[in-house]
């Protein structure tokens, strides 16, 4: 590119590399595919083979512990087995054999201990063919019958989907063992293994992954959960970290589509004109333009046409000429694609998913009288949160808000304010809220939706939230960017429940689950009973889980040195009753030494009393026990998956 090539022709190929190794990869056994990820870097004579030597870090690398003796012994003996040569057991084990070894190993290690995958093949199928042979094939009328229509509760699968499913399982590369069928219309336990590890049989139901019709999309949007972020600009904490333009980039590929804007006068360039930036006002976080951020969106438009729209929260701190060049660097960078309300489409509902499908959608201030408006930042919204009970509305009462800040006017250009669709408004009762023009909204603070839920408003605010739309954040005294639980804003039908989603931690990761749903594209439905009229009481349910077994398990943060991993596994249900988060945790024994082959105590049941199963997510959350008391455990991987 640095000499004159073309970049989008280099980026086509890159994608196109990505495209055919995710495509790949999924016809490839789990063990296979961990062997192809780190054999060159096991192999370190280049000689393609395994030796003795080799095998310790090839054992170690999957985390697989074998003591140094043991390794050795487990290699003669594996060779003897093959029928190699003293030559040949010099020069090592091929790929084929090295993954033929380590199937055996996780079929023959612990002998006493039963292997839960054997123990469903046969429960659900029968441990003895004809003849009292022991089973190691199904058919696929008993796969369809037995497992999916019974076991499962699949009823919408059929005999077409099986088939379907088998040839996978046929062209899928596992270890060469010799148990293999060949008959299409069969599978062998260690297939029914691979089938269960499978995205098919994922936990998260894959036909809710795909992407809603559009006719599922034409609601207006106050019925949709939109998935939000905080200061989508900073890298880290609220007070010193970066700002960067790829933050923006980075959510929009995550899913998100409400983005977050602090814009502040910046300087000005040699002609004279604004240049308005984006930081966290009156911190030491770094600038970044506002113009670089649009210009990001526009390139994310230009390759995403039919994304759903991406609604721009503004939180305007500029003079008037700065605004006056924002509104200009907006429709000069996206054109068509910004949209801009007219008079009439401000009246009656708000517009749907896919009226505004590839359009950029502001947030900010629309002064219905003058030019100016009193309230509308995060930074107001939380001066505006006083005591618990200061901050009580009710249908009767009013509270008056700081006082000093009500009496602060913000002047806004005709130019932006012509551009905004939601008017961010204060809130004074639920009443007055109700009978505003749509596009009218609020911005609520955590602590504020804990005290609304609290004080016995949740049903009047998923009356409001059907029609109108509100936005959540992080309380300011989280400088850490750290995250509040999103469970009680959805369940009160808040749209824009925004996160930091900059900190990986378990309410961002249940954040993702949510939005798994359509296809990662950042609107999910709403509930049917957050939608009803009158006072709705929540679903309940009940639910057992068992945690099996896992497989070819990494080290924590992806690192390819260090001890082998003790997996333990948390379940976390994220809940919510009489207005107040409910979360209880179960967890798993540790298997020390094993993330290849782990396997828990699968015969104790975890049982979770799931009080509001439409908001209601279980997250599941691998973890390595650290050896040492006073060392805090690693993360490793988790789902979080809405109930």
């Amino acid at each position: 590119v640095d000499q004159g090539g073309d970049r989008e022709e280099v980026l086509y190929i890159l994608n196109s590399i990505i495209r055919q190794y995710e495509s790949a990869k999924l016809k490839v056994g789990n063990e296979v595919l961990l062997l192809r990820y780190i054999w060159n870097d096991v192999d370190r004579d280049d000689s393609n083979t395994i030796n003795e030597k080799e095998m310790g870090e090839l054992l170690n690398r999957i985390n697989f512990h074998v003591k140094e003796k043991s390794t050795g012994a487990m290699y003669q003996k594996f060779v003897k087995t093959l029928g190699l040569t003293k030559t040949q057991r010099k020069q090592g084990l091929s790929f084929d054999q090295c993954v033929t070894l380590l199937h055996k190993t996780k079929r023959d290690m612990a002998t006493w201990q039963v292997k839960p995958v054997t123990q469903l093949f046969y429960d659900i199928f029968g441990q003895f063919m004809t003849k009292n042979k022991i089973r190691k094939k199904v058919s696929a009328t008993s796969f369809l019958n037995k497992f999916l229509l019974t076991v499962q509760g699949e009823d919408n699968r059929t005999m077409e989907y099986v088939m379907q499913i088998f040839a996978k399982l046929h062209q899928l590369e596992l270890a060469d063992v010799s148990n293999h069928i060949t008959e299409q219309n069969y599978i062998s336990l260690e297939q029914f293994e691979a089938y269960l590890l499978s995205r098919d049989n994922d936990i998260f139901n894959p036909m809710r992954e795909q992407v809603c019709k559009s006719s599922d999309m034409s609601r207006p949007l106050s019925e949709y959960w939109i998935n939000s972020s905080h200061n989508t600009y900073l890298t880290g904490d609220q007070l010193t970290s970066k700002s960067s333009v790829e933050m923006y980039t980075k959510a929009l590929y995550r899913g998100c589509r409400c983005l977050e804007l602090d814009v502040w006068d910046g300087a000005r360039d040699e002609f004279g004109n604004p240049m308005p930036v984006v930081y966290h006002g009156r911190t030491l976080t770094s600038k970044i333009m506002f113009e670089d951020i649009i210009k990001s969106l526009d390139v994310f438009l230009m390759l995403n046409p039919k994304t759903y729209p991406i609604i721009l929260s503004l939180e305007n701190h500029c003079s008037i000429p700065f605004q006056q060049t924002m509104a200009t660097q907006m429709k000069s960078i996206l054109g068509r694609q910004l949209y801009v309300p007219d008079e009439s489409s401000l009246r009656g509902s708000l517009p749907s998913p896919s009226q505004l499908r590839g359009k950029v959608v502001l947030k900010g201030r629309r002064p219905t009288t003058g030019a100016f408006d009193d309230y509308d930042t995060d930074d107001d919204a939380a001066d505006d949160d006083l005591t618990e009970m200061q901050s009580v509305r009710t249908e009767k009462t009013s509270v008056t808000g700081n006082t000093k800040k009500s009496q602060t006017s913000v002047k806004i250009a005709p130019e932006l304010a012509k551009l905004t669709l939601f008017h961010g408004t204060k809130f004074k009762s639920w009443r007055e809220s109700e009978q505003a023009l749509t596009h009218h909204m609020h911005s609520f603070s955590e602590s504020r939706v804990r005290s609304f839920c609290k004080h016995n408003q949740s049903q009047s605010w998923i009356q409001y939230n059907q029609t109108h739309i509100s936005r959540t954040f992080p309380s300011g005294n989280r400088t850490n960017s750290s995250n509040y639980s999103p469970i009680l804003a959805w369940a009160t039908g808040c749209q824009m429940v925004a996160l930091n989603l900059q900190t990986a931690d378990e309410m961002v990761r249940m954040n993702y689950g949510r939005f798994r749903e359509n296809g990662e594209q950042g609107y999910v439905r709403k509930p049917s009973t957050l939608m009803m009229k009158g006072v709705t009481e929540p679903r309940t349910t009940h639910i057992e889980v068992k945690i099996l077994s896992g497989s070819c398990i990494p080290k924590p943060k992806g690192v390819s040195d260090g001890e082998c991993i003790n997996p333990y596994v948390n379940v976390t249900l994220f809940d919510c009753s009489e207005g107040r988060e409910v979360t209880s945790t179960q967890v798993t024994n540790t298997v020390f030494n094993n993330g290849f082959s782990p396997i828990w105590k699968f015969e104790d049941s975890f049982h979770f009393d799931v009080k509001n199963a439409c908001v209601a997510v279980m997250q599941f959350t691998v973890m390595d026990k650290n050896s040492t008391p006073t060392k805090t455990d690693e993360f490793i991987a988790s789902a979080s998956i809405p109930i």
